[in-house]
C-alpha cells in the first residue's frame, strides 16, 4: 500500500502490535468471526448501514456515535461476519483494532495501516469495481492525529470502506472539523429502542404494516387503525416497565440479575465521567460534575436553571454550560432549547434536559423498582423515552427541536417538531386521569393551525383514539414506542 504518509516515531515496536492486531482478528486464520461476539439480532442502524457500505461509489467512511454500552463495537463484529459469510472479501482484508486498548493506543494510525498492508497483501493493485478492504476503527478518538489519516485513507484509497466509532464526539468534531469536511459521515447509535429491546429479548414481535413512515406529520391514523395498532401491542405492555428501567442498552437488557444495573453505572461514573471528559474536553473537577450529572438523572423531563445549577456546585455559569455540552456530547444527556410559536430556538432560555435513556437513572442513582411507585417520577421516565425516541426517529427529516413554554401563563408543550410546511407537537401526560384542558398548552399551541399534528401519549390502552374537540390523536406509550422502533426497523 503505497504512499503512506511518513509519521512521527513510533511509541509501540511492530511486533507488538502486530501481535495485538492478530488478537483482535481471529479471522484471519480461522476464516469466521467467534459466535459470542456476533449476537443474531440485527439492529435498525445495521441495516441503514450495510445497505450504504455496499454501495460502490460511497467515498466517506463512516464514524458510529452513541453512548458506552450501546452495541458499537457489537456492529462492526456483525459487519465483518456478515461479509466473510457472503465470501465478498478475504478474511484477511477485514481490520478491527480497538483503540481503547494500551498498546494500540500508544500506535499511530498509520503505523497500523503499514502493518495491515502487509497481512491484507495491499501493496498489489486494489480493484476498482468492489471494496478492498473493510476497516473496522473502534474508539478511534484515542489515536494520535486519528482525523488527518483517516482523511488520508479516504482520499488516497476511495475502494476501501471504513467505519469508526467514537464515544465522545466533540473530540471527533474540534479534531476532526477541517480535514474531514466530505471525508466522513456521522451515524448515530442511539440506545435500544423498545421494539429492539423486544427482539433482544425474545418477546412477541407485532406486526403493524400500513403505518406511514412520515405519520407524525401528516393526517393523523383513523380511529380504526389506532385501535388495531394498540391492541396488537398490548402483549408487550407487560414487558415496558422494565424496559425503562433496563431496556437501553444490549448486554444490561439481555441480564436478568438486578446486580446488572451496576455494569453500566461504572461505565458511566468511572469510565465516561471520570475518564473520558477528563481526557477528551480538559474537565478538571471530576466531582463536581458527578453531582451535576445526579442532579440530571433526578430531574430528567425537568426544565435546567444554569443560576441554580452553578450556585449548588459552587461554579460560574459558564462552566456550567461546559459541563452540559460535554455530557450531551458524549451522549449521556439531550438538552432541549425553548423555541417560539413558529419552532424557531429562542436565546437566552432555559433548555429542558433529558437523559439518553431512562435507564441510566436506574444505574446511576442505584434505583430499581421502587422508581416506579413514585407517578412523578414515573412521568418523567416516560417522557424521556418518548421525547429521546422521537427526536431519533425524526432525525432524518431535520425538524426544528424544542419545547415550548408561554412565560406570561406557563402553559407549556413537552416538545415541538417543526419542518417548513409541518409541525408536530406532543404532550406525555403518563397518569391514570390524562385530561387535558381545553386551555393547556398543546391545545392552545397554534390553534386551528392545519398543518400541525398534535399527540398525547397517555398510560392506558383505554385511552387511544382521536379527540375531535382538542384536535390531538392519544396513544399510549408502550404501542407509540413499539410503533417508532417497528417503523425505522423495517425502513432500514
Amino acid at each position: 500500500m503505497d504512499g503512506i504518509p511518513e509519521g512521527a516515531v513510533t511509541v509501540v515496536d511492530d511486533t507488538e502490535l502486530l501481535r495485538v492486531l492478530r488478537s483482535f482478528n481471529p479471522w484471519w486464520t480461522t476464516g469466521k468471526v467467534p459466535e459470542h461476539l456476533v449476537p443474531p439480532v440485527r439492529r435498525s442502524v445495521y441495516y441503514a448501514l450495510a445497505s450504504r457500505l455496499s454501495q460502490r461509489q460511497w467515498r466517506r467512511a463512516f464514524i458510529l456515535e452513541g453512548p458506552r454500552r450501546v452495541g458499537k463495537t457489537t456492529l462492526l463484529y456483525q459487519l465483518a461476519a456478515d461479509i466473510l459469510a457472503r465470501g465478498t472479501l478475504h478474511p484477511r482484508r477485514i481490520l478491527y483494532v480497538s483503540f481503547d486498548h494500551p498498546i494500540a493506543k500508544l500506535a499511530r494510525l498509520d503505523q497500523v495501516a503499514r502493518l495491515f498492508a502487509d497481512v491484507a497483501g495491499l501493496s498489489e493493485a486494489e480493484p476498482t469495481e468492489s471494496p478492498a478492504a473493510l476497516w473496522l476503527l473502534d474508539e478511534i478518538q484515542y489515536t494520535a492525529d486519528w482525523a488527518a489519516w483517516l482523511k488520508w485513507l479516504v482520499d488516497q484509497h476511495p475502494h476501501f470502506r471504513i467505519v469508526a466509532t467514537g464515544s465522545a464526539t466533540v473530540q471527533l468534531q474540534v479534531e476532526g472539523a477541517d480535514p474531514g469536511v466530505g471525508r466522513w459521515a456521522p451515524v448515530p447509535v442511539p440506545p435500544l429502542s423498545f421494539f429492539e429491546y423486544a427482539a433482544l429479548r425474545d418477546l412477541p414481535l407485532p406486526r403493524l404494516d400500513g403505518m406511514p413512515r412520515d405519520f407524525l406529520w401528516v393526517r393523523p391514523p383513523d380511529r380504526q387503525a389506532i385501535v388495531q395498532l394498540v391492541e396488537a401491542c398490548r402483549v408487550l405492555e407487560p414487558h415496558f416497565h422494565r424496559y425503562l428501567l433496563l431496556g437501553g442498552f444490549p448486554e444490561i437488557a439481555l441480564l436478568d440479575d438486578p446486580g446488572a444495573l451496576d455494569l453500566l453505572r461504572i461505565d458511566v461514573v468511572d469510565r465516561v465521567l471520570k475518564r473520558d471528559m477528563v481526557a477528551l474536553f480538559n474537565v478538571r473537577n471530576i466531582l463536581q460534575l458527578e453531582r451535576l450529572f445526579v442532579y440530571l438523572c433526578l430531574h430528567t423531563g425537568e426544565i435546567v436553571n444554569r443560576e441554580t445549577l452553578a450556585r449548588e456546585l459552587g461554579v460560574t455559569g459558564p462552566t456550567v454550560d461546559n459541563y452540559l455540552a460535554a455530557m450531551q456530547s458524549a451522549h449521556l444527556i439531550h438538552l432541549l432549547p425553548n423555541v417560539d410559536l413558529g419552532g424557531k430556538k429562542l436565546l437566552r432560555t432555559r433548555p429542558k434536559v433529558y437523559l439518553a435513556h431512562p435507564s441510566l437513572r436506574s444505574a446511576v442513582l442505584m434505583q430499581g423498582e421502587d422508581a416506579l411507585m413514585d407517578t412523578t417520577t414515573l412521568g418523567h421516565l416516560v417522557e424521556t423515552a418518548v421525547v429521546t425516541a422521537t427526536l431519533h426517529f425524526a432525525r432524518e427529516a431535520a425538524p426544528w427541536a424544542g419545547y415550548w413554554r408561554d412565560p406570561a401563563s406557563g402553559r407549556e408543550v413537552d416538545l415541538v417538531l417543526t419542518l417548513p410546511q409541518a409541525a408536530a407537537v406532543m404532550e406525555v401526560k403518563y397518569q391514570p386521569d390524562p385530561v387535558i384542558r381545553p386551555g393547556e398548552g398543546i391545545a392552545v399551541y397554534r390553534r386551528g393551525d392545519p398543518s400541525v399534528g398534535r399527540w398525547q401519549i397517555t398510560r392506558r390502552a383505554e385511552d387511544a383514539g382521536p379527540d375531535p374537540d382538542l384536535g390531538l390523536v392519544r396513544l399510549p406509550a408502550f404501542a407509540y414506542l413499539y410503533l417508532l422502533g417497528w417503523l425505522l426497523h423495517h425502513a432500514a
